[in-house]
């Protein structure tokens, strides 16, 4: 394994070092984005969703795919799910820089709500797939290919959401996405085709960055005492979250509240589809009957998490403590209290 080449100094500097271009291309991507998702007339929520969740979730698609390949399943299952718990918290991170009201009043939509419906079915079917039959077809577990089409299914459903019967009501806080196929700022000269490339460049650099962070992160699991769930969702899952948390406070700096929203959400309902890109890659059999007690803990933990924000945004409290309103508080309590389980 090419990792084994490596120090655990060396992939404590790489992890680091991968981080820190993440964040660099995760600020660049949100100007990028706001941008296109205008000039193409798809909205906020559904670019956001699909072609910046996508982006965002290159890395952590790397990361699963090398670790299933290389022999690490459970690395491979504790990095996917562990990038959702760790991304559904960069909510908080975001809220934070919205100062007018908590970001899941101002961002609240029907997209948006249907986005995390998605994802919590998604999740429930990940961990239904893991106490069904361990078969495989073609060495892919069944659960793997119903997922991908229930996501299709899903992305169907919101975009025939153009006339819904149910819609948030607006508050003179809630931020509603007007298209501008025209902004002001440094993306208002640049052509539609120059935006295009530079999203596929950093789109090609956020996969260099996942496959160096899974290098890294098996030498720390071979070198240390922790274990795979606790590398999986601390390590590597905290890196794989950054895509969505910086590129999700940049937005909610432009103003952007719907995009940085639709970021998160959208990113973790494709993580969740690493977990079938991992299956197809797994030469072991099924990725899913692969995870262990921590996985299975840590799906559970992502899926209550999901929950919570969906609360949030049904109640669309304007404020809490410390601008944070509950939801926002029980996250951060919930990830911390899976953290430390995990480490014990």
């Amino acid at each position: 394994m090419f990792s084994g080449e490596w120090a655990l100094g060396w992939s404590v500097v790489v992890l680091l070092l991968a981080g820190a271009v993440t964040v660099w291309c995760s600020v660049r991507l949100a100007g990028v984005g706001d941008t296109l998702a205008d000039r193409t007339g798809w909205g906020e929520a559904l670019f956001g969703a699909v072609l910046f969740g996508l982006v965002t979730s290159l890395s952590g698609i790397v990361m699963t795919t090398v670790a299933a390949v290389d022999g690490e399943p459970r690395l491979a299952y504790g990095n996917a799910v562990g990038g959702i718990a760790a991304q559904t918290l960069a909510v908080v991170a975001a809220d934070a820089f919205h100062r007018r009201a908590n970001l899941e009043h101002a961002a609240a939509s029907l997209q948006n709500l249907l986005f995390g419906t998605l994802l919590a079915g998604l999740l429930g079917l990940s961990l239904m797939a893991t106490f069904s039959p361990d078969v495989t077809v073609a060495g892919v577990h069944p659960a793997s290919i119903v997922l991908v089409l229930v996501y299709i299914g899903g992305l169907h459903l919101v975009r025939r959401t153009d006339d819904p019967a149910w819609e948030a009501v607006r508050t003179k806080e809630t931020v509603e996405d007007v298209p501008d196929p025209e902004p002001d700022g440094a993306y208002a000269g640049r052509r539609t085709p120059s935006l295009w490339a530079e999203f596929a460049v950093i789109a090609g650099v956020v996969i260099v960055a996942g496959w160096a962070v899974t290098q890294a992160a098996q030498v720390v699991l071979s070198s240390t005492s922790l274990r795979a769930g606790l590398v999986g969702a601390g390590i590597m899952g905290v890196i794989n979250a950054l895509p969505e948390a910086v590129t999700s406070i940049a937005a909610v700096r432009r103003g952007a509240v719907t995009l940085a929203f639709a970021a998160i959400i959208g990113g973790n309902c494709l993580d969740v589809l690493n977990l079938a890109i991992g299956d197809l890659a797994h030469p072991g059999g099924s990725l899913f009957h692969a995870a262990g007690r921590d996985e299975l803990f840590l799906t559970a933990a992502a899926l209550l998490m999901t929950t919570v924000l969906l609360a949030g945004l049904l109640v669309r409290q304007k404020s809490g403590w410390f601008r944070l309103g509950f939801d926002g508080w029980t996250l951060v309590v919930v990830y911390a209290g899976t953290m430390v389980t995990l480490g014990v």
